[in-house]
C-alpha cells in the first residue's frame, strides 16, 4: 500500500505546479563573474559616466556658465534620457534573465493529502514534501551563446544610451546658441524700426512740407511695416526656441522668462578645433560600436541556430519524503529518491530549424551590410561637419571686414553729416547698413558655434 501510495503521489507532482514553492534569494552571494561590470546602477548611483557621456571638457571651452548649467540640467531631468538609462536596465535584466538558463532550476514543496485507497474503508492523511532539480547539460554551449547574443543587446543599449546624451546635449547646447543669436538679432532690429521710424517721421514731415512725394512716403511706412514685421518674426522664433529649450532641460515652458543666457558679445569659444580626425576616432562613435556590436550578436545568433541541430541533454533530480503522519514525514524511511539523464534529439520539425538557420543567416548578411553603411555615413558626417567648419569660418572672417568697411564707411558719413554735406536722411541709412551688417555677423559667429557641436555629434564627443 506505501508503494502504490509513494507512486501515486509521485504521479501527481510529476504533473502539477507544487504551491507554495519558496525561492530564497542570497544577497551575500556574488555576482556571476560575466555581471560583474554590468552592476552599476544599483550599487553606485553616481551620473559620473554622464558627465563622460557628454565629454564637459568640451562645453567648458565656450567659457558659459550658463550653457553648462542647461547640459547639467538636462542629464538630470531630460525625460529621453532617462528612459534611454531604464532601457539599459530592461536589458540587463533580459541578460540575466537568460543566464539563468544556464544553471540548475530547484523547486520545493509541501503537499498535505487526505484519501482513501481502494480496499480501505477509512481515509488517511498524507503528507508529501518534494525537491525537484533539472539542469541541462550544455555540453553544446548552446545556453552559453544565447547568454552571450543577450549581451551584446546589453552593450548595444549602453551606445544607444550615449549615442541619446549626447544628442540632448548637442540639442541644447545648439537651442541655447540660437536663443543668443536672436537676441542679439532683436536688439539689432530693434535699432532698425526706430530708424526706420525716424525716416517714417522726416519724410512724413517734408511731405507736408512739399519737399517729398507722397509715393516716397508711403515707401518709407512700407518699410518701417515690413522692419516691425521680420521684428515680430524674430521674437516668434525665440519663443519657440526657449519652449525647446525648456523641454529638453525637464522644465516648463512656462518658465522660460527665468531662463538666463550670456549676451552675444561674451561669446568666446577657447578651444582648438582640429583640422582633421583621425580614423580611430571614428570608430568610437556610438552608433559605429553598436552596428559593430550587433553584428557580433547576428554572428552568435547563426551559431545559435545550427546547434538547434544537436541533441539537447537533461539531468533530473527528486526527493520524495512521503508520511502519513508529520512526525516521520522527513525519515530517511519516507524518502524516495530519483536521478535520471535524457537525451532528446527533434527528428521532424516540419523544416522549422533548417528555415531559423537560414533567416539568422539573411539577417547576419542584413546586419553587416547596415554596419558598413553605419561606417560610410559616420565617415560623411565627419567630413561634412569639418568643411562647414572650415567655409563658415572664412565666410564669418570675410563677413567682419565687410563690417570693419561698413563701420568705416558710417564714420566717414558722419563727418560727412556734421559738416552739413549729406543730409540726416542719408546718414540714418548708412546707419541701417551697419546694423544690417551687424545682423549677418552675429548670424554667421552662431553658426560657427553651431558647427562645433555638430562636429562634436559627429566624432560622437570624442573632440
Amino acid at each position: 500500500m506505501k508503494k502504490v501510495l509513494t507512486i501515486t503521489l509521485l504521479m501527481s507532482i510529476m504533473s502539477m505546479t507544487l504551491t507554495p514553492v519558496l525561492a530564497v534569494e542570497d544577497k551575500s552571494a556574488s555576482q556571476p563573474k560575466q555581471f560583474k561590470t554590468m552592476v552599476k546602477k544599483s550599487k553606485n548611483a553616481s551620473d559620473d559616466y554622464k558627465y563622460a557621456y557628454v565629454n564637459m571638457d568640451f562645453w567648458n571651452n565656450f567659457n558659459d556658465e550658463n550653457l553648462n548649467a542647461y547640459i547639467n540640467k538636462a542629464i538630470k531631468n531630460n525625460y529621453d534620457l532617462k528612459n534611454a538609462t531604464l532601457a539599459v536596465e530592461e536589458y540587463y535584466q533580459n541578460t540575466k534573465i537568460q543566464f539563468a538558463n544556464e544553471l540548475p532550476q530547484v523547486g520545493a514543496g509541501f503537499s498535505p493529502n487526505y484519501l482513501k485507497m481502494p480496499g480501505n474503508s477509512s481515509w488517511d492523511w498524507a503528507f508529501a514534501t518534494p525537491a525537484i532539480a533539472n539542469y541541462e547539460v550544455d555540453i553544446f554551449l548552446k545556453n552559453r551563446d544565447k547568454t552571450k547574443s543577450a549581451k551584446k543587446l546589453y552593450e548595444g543599449s549602453k551606445y544607444d544610451e550615449r549615442a541619446a546624451y549626447i544628442a540632448i546635449a548637442s540639442s541644447v547646447g545648439t537651442a541655447y546658441f540660437n536663443i543668443v543669436r536672436l537676441d542679439k538679432l532683436i536688439d539689432l532690429q530693434k535699432e532698425i524700426v526706430e530708424l526706420r521710424q525716424e525716416i517714417y517721421d522726416l519724410m512724413l514731415a517734408s511731405n507736408r512740407e512739399g519737399l517729398a512725394s507722397t509715393a516716397d512716403t508711403v515707401k518709407a511706412n512700407k518699410s518701417l511695416v515690413q522692419g516691425q514685421t521680420d521684428l515680430i518674426e524674430l521674437q516668434k522664433q525665440r519663443e519657440f526656441l526657449l519652449h525647446q529649450l525648456a523641454v529638453l532641460v525637464g522644465d516648463s515652458p512656462e518658465n522660460v522668462s527665468e531662463f538666463k543666457r550670456t549676451p552675444f558679445e561674451n561669446i568666446n569659444y577657447t578651444g582648438v578645433i582640429p583640422s582633421e580626425i583621425s580614423s580611430d576616432i571614428i570608430v568610437q562613435r556610438p552608433d559605429y560600436l553598436k552596428a559593430e556590436a550587433m553584428v557580433e550578436k547576428a554572428g552568435i545568433d547563426v551559431r545559435v541556430a545550427k546547434k538547434e541541430f544537436l541533441p539537447s541533454i537533461n539531468l533530473t533530480g527528486l526527493a520524495l519524503f512521503n508520511a502519513g503522519n508529520l512526525g516521520s514525514a522527513w525519515s530517511t524511511k519516507s524518502m524516495l529518491g530519483v536521478l535520471a539523464a535524457g537525451a532528446m534529439l527533434p527528428i521532424f520539425t516540419g523544416g522549422r530549424r533548417v528555415a531559423n538557420l537560414k533567416l539568422k543567416k539573411v539577417q547576419y548578411d542584413e546586419i553587416l551590410n547596415k554596419y558598413l553603411q553605419t561606417n560610410l555615413t559616420a565617415i560623411q558626417e565627419v567630413n561634412d561637419a569639418l568643411v562647414s567648419v572650415k567655409k563658415d569660418t572664412e565666410k564669418m572672417t570675410q563677413t567682419k571686414k565687410q563690417a570693419e568697411l561698413e563701420k568705416t564707411d558710417f564714420m566717414y558719413n558722419r563727418d560727412k553729416y556734421n559738416q552739413g554735406v549729406i543730409s540726416k536722411l542719408d546718414l540714418i541709412q548708412f546707419k541701417e547698413n551697419l546694423l544690417t551688417i551687424d545682423k549677418l555677423v552675429a548670424q554667421q559667429q552662431i553658426e560657427c558655434m553651431v558647427d562645433y557641436i555638430g562636429l562634436y555629434k559627429a566624432v560622437g564627443s570624442k573632440i
